[in-house]
């Protein structure tokens, strides 16, 4: 049927009196060109058609809210208000135009044959939406070098030498380590004694005195039992080292893995930030670290504990019977081949458990810090619902794991007690025979269950062991990687002041190398001068403050500073000498005075007063603590012009050679505006070098210079302002009269030609006479129903 998705693009999931679901485009239907007028089947036919199946209320609610004129039901017809009918029409005619919408034929629509086949093809349109452009297509191109791998180390088996590295971690603390293995045998041992010494005394007590059944090796049973208590206490001494010891190193390992990761991932270039999601790198070191400490403090000590014990276990039972420990033998080679594949399975899932960990961290990290914005949309069920969908995929891994492992640990269980009932049944015969004595079958159980205890055991250590190399390849990979531009390499910056060049700069993004932002630029700011750049949106503004702060190299060309390529400077001297002031100011955690002797950790009190009164801080007055006053996280507990003068404090007590404002002025009122910009021109009158980028004129006004990017990436036009004003047909005049009129005078909003208007009239007029007909009869038939009512 002819426009059966009316209304998708302005109210998808509006629902009719059938339950059908409403969709489609309002926009190719009402305004697809000259054929949508036609008389009948045109655009108050299908509004008609279409609002028949929606309830009044819900219908008008639906005009107001999707923006068409408010309707009035009647029957099957519709009544669209005329007083509203040209501001609309003039709103669709720019929305589509925006949206490019391309006109059917209309021979093609006024055939009934042909109707669905054109529909399907518009509605089909509309389904892909906006068409990706040449620029779009270049961007598709994407280039994630930068970018870690999901699982670390590319998601690679783990071998022996990625086990061997994670062990070398504990290499700083083999010496206290030693200590704690060293505990660790005295507790295996001590442990390892207690069945043969149980045995024993079975045996000594189911002897009469006369044959020896009042001594046990050599002392009386008194003496014995007190010589047996001394060694128990010994290995809970030894047990308590060994787990203190493993503890401490363990949390030490910890600290330094995450000091050392977090230092590695801070000098990271800014292509490693773009690639890569802030919540996937502090899942890395967060839980990561925990893990990787656990698996080679901890989980090495009971892997050790549990080979230890069940290397004695083994031995003893052999010493004791080897009848009954070749039935034990048995059980080896089954539990060991499933260790292995538990092991890799708990590995792979261990990975994927982190990876998610890693997306639910980035959630509500981003989420929760951006929670007005969430809210002022009413978004908190969608991103309760985004948190839930993740947490339900780690559930879903974390019962796939626990399955895993309860076949692994009960198929296992099942056999050990098998095995023992087994021994019992033989291990019986040969005590009636005489082959052993009941403490030597009492010890060789019990040398059974330890010896089963170290496999279940060894069988854990291997799974956390292979948990602790999928996370350790995770932050190998992290420790591994090299900035592309290092902070600390390159020629010490003693001054940056100078001229400041762009010889035939080009540049892409690193993750968007198809994406030319710079084609051959070239430009030149003089030292001391104060110069405004402005283009459009998108047009490299903020990109040449990136490239000045060595965020990036230029992929051809160079910029040079006193006649120095910045590209053998080394960048955290280069960035010292310059001051920045950002479109949307970041502030930290933290008081007032702390934010803005950021800029020089060493200022003294007096250097902070100063600079906040240099950039119209005198609001710290009406705080409470003053300059110690918390500003929350984010400067949540600050206006946005308040945290714009406290960036610009911050810049200032740099004193820079450069000082670069992006939009520095854009959250202040037009009184701060003026008071900083006087602060800031009394500053600057000395031999720094300001580079505002502007969209304020005010701003512009008062540069020296001014150079205007074209959207090709090169430079239009450089000089004062009163030079590039007088050119009335240049690339600044009319981006400055493109800005004072507020972008009207766009083809998105040209108004829509005579002829169609006073058609729309006329198909107006014709729907209302025929509504109010319909309007009529309905009032006939309510007065009719009226007095037929029963009276109560």
């Amino acid at each position: 049927m002819r426009g059966a998705r009316l209304l998708a693009s302005w109210a998808p999931g509006i629902t009719t009196r059938r339950g059908a679901q409403v969709n489609g485009s309002v926009l190719r239907e009402l305004y697809s060109g000259a054929h949508a007028y036609q008389s009948g089947s045109g655009v108050f036919g299908v509004l008609s058609r279409q609002f028949s199946g929606v309830s009044s209320p819900l219908r008008n609610n639906l005009s107001l809210t999707s923006g068409l004129p408010f309707a009035h039901h009647n029957g099957s017809r519709v009544s669209i208000i005329r007083s509203q009918l040209a501001a609309q029409s003039r709103f669709f005619t720019s929305t589509q135009r925006s949206l490019e919408a391309k006109p059917v034929d209309p021979s093609t629509k006024s055939t009934p044959a042909n109707n669905g086949t054109a529909q399907d093809k518009e509605d089909e349109d509309m389904d892909k939406g906006f068409e990706i452009s040449e620029k779009g297509a270049q961007a598709a191109q994407v280039n994630l070098s930068a970018k870690l791998a999901k699982d670390g180390a590319s998601g690679k088996k783990a071998g022996f030498k990625e086990i061997w590295r994670l062990l070398l971690i504990a290499r700083p603390e083999a010496r206290t380590l030693g200590f704690a293995f060293f505990f660790l045998l005295i507790s295996s041992s001590v442990t390892i004694s207690v069945p043969f010494s149980i045995g024993k005394i079975m045996d000594a007590a189911s002897k009469p005195s006369e044959e020896g059944g009042d001594q046990l090796f050599g002392l009386s049973v008194p003496m014995f039992y007190g010589a047996l208590a001394s060694i128990l206490t010994l290995g809970a001494a030894a047990n308590y080292g060994r787990i203190v010891i493993l503890r401490i190193v363990g949390e030490r390992i910890v600290s330094r893995l995450r000091s050392k990761l977090f230092r590695n991932t801070f000098v990271q270039d800014a292509e490693f930030f773009d690639a890569n999601r802030v919540g996937d790198l502090i899942s890395r070191l967060g839980s990561d670290t925990i893990i990787v400490g656990k698996s080679i403090t901890q989980n090495l000590s009971d892997g050790l504990r549990a080979a230890v014990s069940g290397a004695a276990g083994f031995g003893l039972m052999t010493y004791v019977s080897l009848k009954l420990s070749s039935i034990l033998f048995l059980l080896l080679p089954p539990i060991g081949l499933g260790a292995f594949f538990y092991g890799r399975a708990i590995r792979n899932l261990s990975r994927k458990i982190q990876r998610n960990l890693g997306t639910l961290t980035k959630i509500a990290e981003e989420r929760l810090g951006n929670v007005k914005t969430s809210q002022s949309f009413a978004g908190e069920i969608l991103e309760v619902n985004r948190y839930n969908n993740q947490v339900r995929k780690i559930f879903e891994l974390g019962k796939k794991e626990s399955l895993i492992s309860a076949t692994f640990f009960s198929s296992t269980g099942f056999m050990g007690n098998m095995t023992i009932l087994a021994l019992l049944y033989v291990g019986g015969g040969m005590v009636q025979s005489g082959g052993i004595t009941i403490g030597e079958l009492t010890s060789f159980l019990m040398y059974t269950a330890y010896a089963g205890s170290s496999m279940f055991g060894l069988s854990s250590f291997y799974s956390e062991l292979m948990k602790g190399v999928g996370a350790a390849s995770r932050l190998f990979e992290l420790q591994d990687r090299q900035p592309t531009i290092s902070p600390t390499k390159g020629d010490k910056v003693e001054s940056a002041r100078g001229p400041i060049r762009f010889e035939n700069v080009n540049f892409s993004y690193p993750t968007r190398p198809a994406v030319p932002i710079f084609k051959e630029l070239n430009f030149e700011i003089p030292q001391g001068k104060n110069v405004a750049i402005v283009g459009p949106s998108g047009g490299g503004k903020s990109t040449i403050a990136s490239i000045l702060l060595r965020f990036y190299n230029p992929t051809g060309g160079r910029v040079l500073i006193g006649g120095k390529d910045i590209s053998e400077m080394n960048a955290k001297s280069l960035r010292r000498k310059i001051g920045v002031v950002a479109q949307e100011p970041v502030l930290f955690s933290g008081t007032v005075a702390e934010n803005i002797a950021y800029g020089r950790p060493r200022a003294t009190r007096s250097e902070i007063v100063a600079a906040a009164r240099k950039a119209n801080c005198q609001f710290i007055s009406d705080f409470p603590d003053g300059l110690d006053t918390q500003v929350g996280p984010r400067g949540a507990q600050l206006s946005g012009g308040q945290k714009q003068r406290i960036a610009i404090a911050r810049a200032l007590i740099k004193d820079p050679d450069i000082l670069i404002l992006d939009e520095a002025t854009s959250a202040l009122d037009a009184e701060s505006e003026t008071l900083v910009n006087s602060a800031l021109a009394a500053l600057l009158r000395g031999n720094n070098t300001t580079i505002s980028i502007a969209h304020r004129l005010s701003t512009i006004k008062r540069s020296d210079t001014i150079i205007v990017l074209a959207p090709d990436g090169k430079v239009a036009e450089q000089g004062s302002y009163e030079e590039l004003s007088a050119r009335p047909d240049g690339a600044f005049t009319k981006l400055m009269e493109w800005q004072i009129s507020g972008g009207e005078n766009t083809p998105s909003n040209a108004p829509i030609s005579p002829a169609t208007e006073e058609k729309l009239w006329q198909l107006e007029k014709e729907e209302s006479d025929a509504d109010a007909d319909a309007e009529a009869d309905a009032d006939a038939e309510d007065a009719s129903g009226a007095r037929s009512q029963p009276k109560q």
